[in-house]
């Protein structure tokens, strides 16, 4: 079990924007994932693997094909009080689900 995250790195985020980002998308997944995945990731050492992408486009064709395996994606939207315009997507978190799941789709994609 695992959660990914993936981050837009053509925004080039300073660290802490980035990192709050990534806490952003964590969370928002953990809330949409299923009862029963959660439980499983928490008694097995909540493993979160954060990604990378180049574009916005590329992170959107990634939300699509995560959504159409059945898997509960959600994108993270910047409200644009610092480094980013208001409504930017910034990240796309995912899980936890099973590592096999995820890396049918993301298994593609590199380490931030």
């Amino acid at each position: 079990m695992k959660q990914v995250i993936i981050i837009r790195n053509d925004l080039k985020m300073g660290k802490g924007k980035l990192c709050a980002q990534v806490a952003h998308a964590s969370l928002e997944a953990y809330k949409k994932a299923p009862f029963f995945n959660k439980v499983k990731w928490e008694n097995t050492g909540v493993k979160k693997v954060v990604l990378k992408v180049n574009s916005e486009e590329e992170l959107l064709e990634l939300w699509e094909k995560l959504r159409k395996e059945g898997l509960n994606a959600v994108l993270i939207r910047d409200a644009g009080h610092t480094q980013l315009e208001p409504g930017t997507i910034t990240a796309l978190g995912v899980g936890p689900y099973e590592d096999e799941r995820l890396d049918k789709i993301t298994g593609h994609l590199k380490l931030l």
